[in-house]
């Protein structure tokens, strides 16, 4: 059984260290690290992720609270300013995903350098940052599933009031953050595994290969696991279930595995490098 011991690590006067912060933090520093090596084993300009970092992490910290305030607007159009509150939670990924990807774009333009391969030495890093970023979550008390009795279960305290409504004499749910975090953690040792093998001429994996694998793995886990939430963003309807709607997690999750597919189908069943979006020059 999990039970959360609460948001704040720690508190001293007015200055309160909260774990998701903490964590995200740790993400951001082993995925500079890790991408960093990655970026030398493909032969990328020296201290390219460094310069690119900071940028990176804005975007995708200002697309995921975006993405997730659009589709939450009802809890703050009352009180728009709450919308800034992001140490609170309530982040998206797909958001953060589509941010960043779009302000690597633009860094590949302004460096002159391939999109693709900078793109591959990226994503293990996100894979492993989502992988301990989902413990904010724990610490949260949110993101959590249906409610279950299995030995794992995760205990809530406190039950938001439209949970109550449905499941009035439940405590216990399915710790979804768990299974995310086991799922990105999978995907990161194989993204791992692919990239290792290619350096050493045992696997063709041509530059746009590993992007498309971190995408259709991570969103395949991502639409079975969503699918046990009763915290979804909806497009149309309403939470708990989106009844006359859809969850947006499990519609992108479709999405990307659509195009991750058409990627590889691209790469190995036509034999052709994906068009390059950061139009780099030689």
């Amino acid at each position: 059984m999990f039970t959360s011991p609460g948001p704040e690590l720690f508190q001293l006067g007015p200055f309160a260290l909260r774990w998701y912060g903490l964590l995200i933090a740790l993400a951001v520093l082993i995925g500079l690290n890790l991408s960093s090596w990655l970026a030398r084993q493909r032969q990328l300009e020296q201290g390219l992720i460094s310069d690119l970092l900071p940028i990176l992490v804005l975007s995708a910290v200002i697309g995921a609270r975006l993405y997730y305030v659009a589709f939450e607007w009802r809890n703050y159009a009352a009180t728009p300013l709450k919308a800034l509150a992001i140490w609170e939670g309530g982040i998206a990924i797909h958001g953060a995903l589509i941010a960043g990807t779009l302000a690597v774009i633009l860094f590949c333009r302004w460096r002159r350098q391939p999109f693709w391969d900078v793109l591959d030495v990226l994503v293990p890093s996100v894979a492993l940052g989502q992988s301990i970023g989902r413990w904010g979550n724990f610490f949260n008390s949110e993101a959590f599933g249906v409610p279950t009795d299995l030995p794992w279960k995760l205990l809530i305290k406190t039950v938001p009031i439209n949970v109550q409504r449905l499941f009035p004499n439940a405590q216990f749910f399915h710790p979804t953050f768990l299974y995310e975090s086991l799922w990105n953690l999978v995907v990161f040792a194989f993204l791992m595994l692919l990239f290792l093998r290619a350096k050493q001429g045992s696997l063709k994996l041509p530059a746009g290969a590993l992007s498309c694998v971190y995408l259709l793995a991570y969103s395949l886990g991502r639409l079975w696991i969503e699918g046990l939430r009763i915290d979804p963003l909806c497009l149309g309807g309403m939470p708990p279930f989106c009844d006359g709607g859809l969850r947006m997690a499990q519609l992108m999750s479709l999405m990307l595995m659509a195009l991750a597919a058409a990627g590889l189908w691209w790469l190995y069943g036509r034999d052709r490098s994906l068009p390059d979006p950061g139009l780099r020059q030689g």
